[in-house]
């Protein structure tokens, strides 16, 4: 007997953007999967199971949920922000290629709201014309791919925004990402420092690109890059609907 697993999106930290439906979704639940940070955000309750693991094990993570599903359980796994960005929802998808045998298990992705939208909404809408998104982080795909994209993306001048910018075992890629925006922007451009969005730990920080500096991002940071028309109206920043 198949249960159901949903992949659910916590979104980026105050309970109260938590999407009725994956509320309703967690509520009905008998196993919880996820990061252990992630999964400490539900409430323990009776009939329902927690199963928290390690950040570096997405796929085994994936696997055990649909193992769980398979068996008839209620599984939800839960990310933060979306789970389509840099998240569970794509490992799932991977797991079920690796292994056939588990691809009778249905999965639904239930969105969230993810951290670069939050960022965006509490400044006011440096996103507001086309941008992209890229991670920083270099343990799924090659650095030098990740400046490519990033030199790229400031050639064609797009607003950006940056996942995982820096880390105690990566201290380095930020900057190196800052070099590269120095090269290709002008040092006006504006840079937003986004930590901890919508929680108690909030800090939010606007600068200029010549006052940007790696030191202010860590893991728990997004960091938006303005266009070149992004500016500031007021304590707002946005950038322009219309470009050229």
């Amino acid at each position: 007997m198949t249960g159901t697993l949903v992949v659910a999106g916590l979104g980026p930290g105050d309970e109260a953007l938590i999407t009725p439906e994956v509320a309703a979704a967690l509520a009905t639940a008998t196993d919880v999967v996820g990061y252990i940070p992630y999964v400490a955000r539900i409430p323990a309750r009776d009939g329902l199971t927690l199963h928290a693991t390690d950040n570096r094990v997405e796929l085994a993570r994936a696997t055990h949920a649909l193992e769980l599903a398979a068996a008839g359980r209620r599984v939800v796994v839960v990310s933060s922000g979306d789970p389509g960005v840099f998240a569970m929802a794509s490992a799932l998808f991977e797991a079920v290629e690796q292994s056939p045998r588990l691809a009778h298990v249905e999965i639904r992705v239930l969105p969230g709201i993810t951290a670069m939208l939050a960022a965006a909404a509490r400044v006011g809408a440096p996103l507001g014309h086309d941008f992209c998104t890229i991670n920083l982080s270099d343990n799924l795909k090659p650095w030098d791919i990740v400046e490519r994209r990033l030199r790229l993306a400031a050639q064609a001048d797009f607003a950006m925004a940056f996942y995982n910018p820096r880390s105690a075992s990566r201290p380095h890629q930020l900057a190196r990402a800052l070099e590269i925006l120095h090269e290709e922007c002008g040092p006006d451009r504006l840079i937003i420092f986004a930590r901890a969005v919508t929680t108690p730990e909030e800090r939010i920080s606007v600068v200029t690109l010549a006052e940007a500096r790696a030191e202010m991002a860590d893991m728990r940071t997004v960091v938006l890059v303005g266009n070149d028309a992004t500016r500031r109206v007021g304590r707002y920043v946005y950038t322009p609907r219309r470009a050229g």
